[in-house]
């Protein structure tokens, strides 16, 4: 059994629920999950002690990327949470309608691969609301406990 830290931020709650269906599939799986909202987060060795860890963050901007405010302020201590070495994996909702869809992935991603982390999958991106029987949400789901 592997052991999942889920750290999410989470705005109009979308990005939440997504977190929590995510660890709901991980336990069904037979690993145990942990849910973190990045509100009560804390940077400093946040990816000790952890076989993975799964990033969400919702975001939105036409101009430019714009975090979630708690994921964000996260964000700017990511150089702290010792990502080397750890298995990682992004998830976003957001707004197909914005420029940057989802781009929170993209930015979270880079960084954690910038700070020598395994992305071990491909991040998630759900536009709007999650469905836990949504096909997308299954194989992303079944991709990252195979990582395990």
């Amino acid at each position: 059994m592997s052991k999942v830290l889920i750290v999410y931020g989470s705005t109009t709650g979308n990005t939440e629920a997504l977190a929590e269906i995510l660890g709901r599939l991980i336990q069904e799986a037979g690993h145990e999950t942990t849910l973190l909202n990045a509100a009560d987060a804390s940077a400093p060795g946040l990816c000790d002690g952890w076989d993975m860890i799964l990033f969400g963050c919702s975001a939105w901007g036409d101009d430019e990327i714009i975090l979630q405010d708690d994921f964000d302020a996260l964000f700017q201590q990511f150089d702290l949470i010792n990502a080397k070495g750890h298995k990682v994996a992004c998830f976003a909702t957001g707004d197909s309608n914005f420029t940057y869809f989802c781009g929170a992935v993209d930015v979270i991603e880079a960084a954690l691969e910038r700070l020598g982390a395994d992305v071990v999958v491909e991040g998630l991106k759900i536009d709007g609301q999650a469905q836990s029987d949504q096909p997308e949400i299954q194989e992303w789901t079944k991709a990252v406990i195979e990582t395990l």
